[in-house]
Order: C-alpha cells, then structure tokens, then sequence
C-alpha cells in the first residue's frame, strides 16, 4: 500500500517532470513511499528508477479514444488493486476517473502541465468543427475538478490563474540544476558549427523554419543541426527530409536524458521557436531553461514575456519564430561572435542557478502536499 502513486497513462516512465522531479522529491522530501503507475506496456519493475517503483497497465487499444476508456478502465483497477492514500494524476483525459477516485475516498491531485482548452483549439488531429466544444467539455471538467479535488498543481503561473488559489500551487517545471552538466565537456570555441533543438518536432514548434534556416545559409561554415525528439504527425518526417536542408540535420529519434546533455554538450546554440498560437506565447519553456541550464545561449520567440527573460538575462537572441531569414541571421551571428556567444550561455546558466531550477520548485511541491493532504499522510 503506497502512500503516493503517479498516474499517468499519456506520458513515458521517464518523464522528466514526472519521475526525476516530483516522484524523487516527494520520496525523499516526505519519506513516503511513492510508486508510478504507466500504461507504456513495457511491463512493471521494482525502485530501481531512484527508488520509485513503476507498475505497467499495458499499453491502450490504438487511438485516442481507445485509450482514454481502456486507459482509464486499467488506471482505476490498478488503484483499487494498490490502495494508496493519495493520488496525484497528470492527464486531462483521466479527470472522468480521478472524479471517481475522489468519491470512493483517495486524495486526489491533479497536476495541470498545459492548458488545456487552449490547447485543443490549435490541435492538427480534431476537427475545427469539434475543437470549440471538446474546449467546452475540457473546462467543464475542470471547473469541476477545481471543485472536488484535494490539490492543483499548475505548470505555470498563467495556467494557475483559472483555478482558485487555495487549492492551486505553482510549481513550475524548471531544470534540475546539475542534471545537462556534462563533465569534460568540449570548451565552447572548440565545438563544430552545430546547433541544437530538443522536444517534439512539429510545425506549430518551428519545424519547418529551422530546416529552411539552414537553407538559407546554404554550405557556410558547414552548420549543421542536432534534432532528438519524435514527429508529430509521422508524415511530417517524411515531409522535412525531403527537403534540401536535411542533408546538414542528424535526427537522433527520443533520447534519454545523458544523450541530450552529451548533445546540448557540443552544440553553438539551442532553439526554441515555437509559433505564437495563444497556448506557447505566456508560457514559460522548459526547453529554453534546460539549454540555459546547460551554459548555451538560446535563439527564441520574440514573445513579451520570453524577450523579457532573455533581455533581463542576457543570455540569448530573440527572433521572429516564422521567418527563416531571421532564424539564420541569429544562427550566422552566434558563429561570426563566439566570445560573445559563449559569455550569453554562462550568464544563462548563471540566470538558471539564481532564479530557474528546480530547487525552489520542489519546495513548493512539498509544502503544497504538507498543506493540502495532512489528513491523507
């Protein structure tokens, strides 16, 4: 019988937010017993992963909505066949179950790592016929879920504003400070004309702007770019490769961890230029502080709120994320001024260590679980 279980069935086992960071600091920061429950179908292993236990539903029936009713149905009979104190979920699509949860007795935390209604609107696989509505049906849920459940946790500070603040805590998803330091690294002078992007690749992230960047620098200085991540839709791979700039990309598919920070380790710069739809332009990216975190200097959105950071900072250029001609005006000064470059990435890790790691964060994790839970632990 745990006292914590994590449940996820969107997100991998490994995630990041998820198991390195506030699976380990409730274990450690409460010394309570926290398991993961996954449906990724990889299969169930004991506290190996920094003495979190992970437990294996199996992975869904393909498709969406298969796997929100099977996902949902295997998630709620692992939590009955467990009996943990509290619950803390991360996917919309289980709030339908969480609810049940709450009404048979269990602590339930929901942690809200995107906002959702806003999301759905921008969603290349719904219909735009449907998007309005499931937005609709998305914020009824959560209304609800603000209502009934025991905690929020929201990713950012904008997401935390549609919930009420005496059941919501920020906690936002900063780097672990020395997680993407690699030891013996090459000295930033020395390293190739590479450029680095990690996350998901899609159009609405900067996709097809970044290979066409590199077009447009053409053979100069022999750039080339470093993608780890997965596509969405699968086609757009087919699409971007085709392309004469894929000739100067090395796509490295989803890597862990060490594999990013042996990336982020050799590269000029790190991008990040998502589009400015509604859901990226308020929102903090983890991506840029990871690279921040890592001593790169950052090419990103000119969105208010990242200029703001980044002028404050110093600690990179902003661009406008869908013009190519700007995206390689960036990359082309980051190698024509590498003194200046490189002194952009130390201040940006320097900025991390201040004000943007997760040390802080997982404090407010703690106390929101002391806060809001003491009649559950």
């Amino acid at each position: 019988m745990p006292d914590i279980v994590h449940l996820t069935t969107v997100h991998p086992r490994a995630d990041v937010r998820i198991l390195a960071k506030e699976a380990r600091t409730l274990a450690s920061g409460l010394g309570r017993e926290v398991v993961l429950v996954v449906a990724d179908g990889l299969g169930s292993s004991g506290a190996r992963d920094g003495g979190i236990a992970v437990y294996d539903v199996g992975k869904p029936p393909a498709g969406r909505l298969g796997r929100f009713v099977d996902g949902s149905r295997r998630a709620l009979r692992e939590i009955r066949r467990l009996e943990p104190r509290i619950v803390h979920f991360h996917d919309p699509e289980l709030l339908p179950a969480a609810l049940i949860l709450k009404a048979c007795g269990y602590g339930v935390i929901y942690d809200i790592h995107e906002d959702v209604p806003r999301q759905i609107l921008s969603k290349h696989w719904i219909s735009p016929a449907l998007r309005l509505p499931a937005s609709w049906i998305v914020s009824a849920l959560e209304w609800l879920a603000a209502r009934s459940f025991d905690g929020l946790i929201a990713a950012t500070p904008k997401i935390a504003r549609r919930f009420p603040a005496q059941r919501t805590q920020v906690v936002q998803n900063f780097p672990i400070l020395d997680e993407l330091v690699v030891q013996g690294a090459a000295p930033y002078a020395k390293r190739a004309p590479m450029f680095a992007y990690v996350g998901g690749i899609t159009a609405i992230r900067g996709a097809r702007e970044m290979i066409e960047a590199l077009e447009v620098l053409g053979p100069v200085a022999n750039v080339r770019l470093d993608i780890a991540g997965t596509f969405s839709p699968p086609g757009l791979h087919d699409e971007l490769s085709a392309r004469p700039g894929w000739s100067r990309v090395t796509w490295h598919g989803h890597v862990g961890r060490a594999e990013v920070a042996r990336l982020l380790s050799e590269a000029r710069a790190g991008l990040v230029l998502l589009h400015p739809v509604e859901n990226y332009v308020e929102s903090y990216p983890v991506k840029m502080f990871e690279y921040m975190a890592a001593g790169l200097p950052v090419i990103a959105s000119d969105f208010p709120l990242w200029r703001e950071i980044i002028e404050e900072t110093r600690c990179g250029l902003v661009v406008d994320p869908r013009s190519h001609d700007a995206i390689a005006a960036a990359m082309r000064w980051m190698l024509d001024h590498p003194r200046e470059a490189e002194a952009m990435g130390r201040r940006g890790r320097e900025a991390v260590e201040r004000a943007y790691s997760w040390n802080a964060e997982g404090a407010r994790l703690i106390d929101l679980y002391r806060r809001v839970c003491s009649r559950y632990l």
